[in-house]
C-alpha cells in the first residue's frame, strides 16, 4: 500500500489543534462559524461522539492522501520473458507408468507435480496455461501471478477439453496469444504424451510460423513408448514430430519416460531460460 499524496497525514492532528486555540472573544480577529468544523470537532459531547467524529476525519484524511495498491507487475523485476505452457489433456494421460516413492501415479499427476515447481520458480516472467484434448483453451491467461497459474495447473482434469490430442491446436492457441506479446522472449513449454489427431494444421507447420515471429517452443515427451519404435501402439508418443517442433522453432526437445526425466528436463528448462528474479530452488 502506498499514498499519491502522503503530506495528506499532516492534516490529521488539525481538530486537536482547533481545540487548543483560545476562544474567538479572548483572541479577537475573525470569527470562524462554528458549523465550519460541526462532527469533526466536538467541543461538547459524548465520547461517542467524538470518536466518531476523529474516525470520519481520518477516513477524510486517508482519502485525500489517494492509497494505491501496488501492482504484482510493480513489485517483481519483471524478466522480459512471456512463458505459455501448453499441457496435453487427453484420455491417455490418466495412464499411470510413472513412479513416486515406489508408488504409480499418472502421466498428468507427475506433469502437475513438476509444472507446479517449475511456474513456481519463475518470479518475473508472464505465465500463461493453455491445456489441450479435443479443443484448446486458455486456463489461465498471461500473468506475473505465478500462484495463479500453479493453482491452473493443480486443477487440470482429465476430459476437461475433450480427450483426443489436439497439439496443433493447443501450440496455434500459444502461439497466436504469443504473437500479440511485446515481450522480448517468448516461449511455448508443449507437453503431450500422443499423437497430433484432431489438429486443423500440421504441428510442423505452426512451428514454422513461431520461428517466423521469433518464438521458441521446447517440446516434452512422455511416456515409456517412442511411436518410431511402436508404429501400432495407442500410447506412443511421436517423439519425432515434437522434435521436429522444437528444432524448427529454435527451441529443444526433451524425452521423458520417468520422474527422474521430468526433474532433469525442469532443471535443464531453467537453464535454457534462466530468470534474474531470486526464486526457491527447484
Amino acid at each position: 500500500m502506498s499514498f499519491a499524496w502522503p503530506l495528506a497525514f499532516l492534516l490529521l492532528p488539525l481538530p486537536l489543534l482547533i481545540r487548543l486555540l483560545p476562544p474567538a472573544a479572548a483572541r479577537g480577529g475573525l470569527r470562524v462559524p462554528a458549523h465550519i468544523f460541526m462532527g469533526v470537532v466536538a467541543q461538547r459531547g459524548t465520547g461517542r461522539g467524538r470518536l466518531l467524529a476523529g474516525l470520519a476525519w481520518a477516513a477524510l484524511v486517508i482519502a485525500v492522501a489517494g492509497p494505491q495498491v501496488s501492482r504484482i507487475s510493480d513489485m517483481l523485476p519483471a524478466s522480459g520473458r512471456d512463458i505459455v505452457l501448453a499441457i496435453d489433456l487427453s484420455g491417455s494421460m490418466q495412464k499411470e507408468d510413472f513412479q513416486l516413492d515406489g508408488q504409480p501415479i499418472s502421466r498428468l499427476d507427475a506433469v502437475k507435480r513438476t509444472a507446479s515447481r517449475f511456474v513456481a520458480a519463475r518470479r518475473g516472467d508472464r505465465i500463461g496455461l493453455v491445456i489441450f484434448g479435443d479443443r484448446a483453451y486458455f486456463a489461465q491467461p498471461l500473468t506475473f501471478d505465478v500462484d495463479a497459474v500453479a493453482r491452473a495447473v493443480d486443477e487440470a482434469q482429465i476430459g476437461i477439453s475433450g480427450r483426443a490430442t489436439a497439439i496443433s491446436d493447443g501450440l496455434g492457441l500459444a502461439m497466436k496469444r504469443l504473437a500479440a506479446s511485446e515481450a522480448p522472449t517468448r516461449v511455448v513449454v508443449l507437453m503431450s504424451d500422443g499423437v497430433d489427431t484432431s489438429g486443423n494444421v500440421q504441428a510442423v507447420d505452426a512451428a514454422r510460423l513461431a520461428a517466423g515471429h521469433g518464438i521458441r517452443i521446447h517440446t516434452i515427451a512422455l511416456g515409456p513408448e517412442d511411436l518410431e519404435n511402436q508404429p501400432r501402439s495407442r500410447d506412443a508418443v511421436d517423439t519425432k514430430t515434437l522434435r521436429e517442433v522444437a528444432e524448427l522453432s529454435g527451441g529443444t526437445a526433451f524425452r521423458v519416460r520417468g520422474m527422474a526425466d521430468l526433474e532433469a528436463m525442469a532443471a535443464s528448462l531453467d537453464r535454457l531460460e534462466p530468470n534474474p528474479a531470486e526464486r526457491p530452488p527447484m
